[in-house]
């Protein structure tokens, strides 16, 4: 499995940027995927994940309301819209998959990982 994580960058508060994970190397009809974040000196945290078969997203709560994880199954690709940024979301993103239909929030249960992109939100 492999994961490409892309779209990060430098914006100011209150803007908004896309996230995108693009996923190979299996069958993800039966994959949960995952954002999460590192901001400097933190640990690791969830952000959002999304079973590929659908159902209901799940979020943490400092971005429910803000971010949005959605997937386009044609093209193996799980996006992170993130609207309203605040300067404590600036972290690098990194974006995960499991094998499964339940989510978990602990990092340590994602087997897969990209290789993060930087968001970076001044104010």
């Amino acid at each position: 499995v492999q994961l490409q994580a892309s779209g990060g960058g430098l914006v100011q508060a209150g803007d908004s940027l896309r996230l995108s994970c693009a996923a190979s190397g299996a069958t993800f009809s039966t994959y949960v995927m995952g954002w999460f974040r590192q901001a400097p000196g933190k640990e690791r945290e969830f952000v959002a994940a999304i079973r590929w078969s659908g159902g209901r997203p799940y979020y943490a709560d400092p971005v429910k309301g803000r971010f949005t994880i959605s997937r386009d199954n044609a093209k193996n690709t799980v996006h992170l819209q993130m609207n309203s940024l605040k300067p404590e979301d600036t972290a690098v993103y990194y974006c995960a998959a499991r094998e499964g239909i339940v989510i978990y929030t602990d990092s340590h249960l994602y087997g897969y990982w990209g290789q993060g992109t930087l968001v970076t939100v001044s104010s």
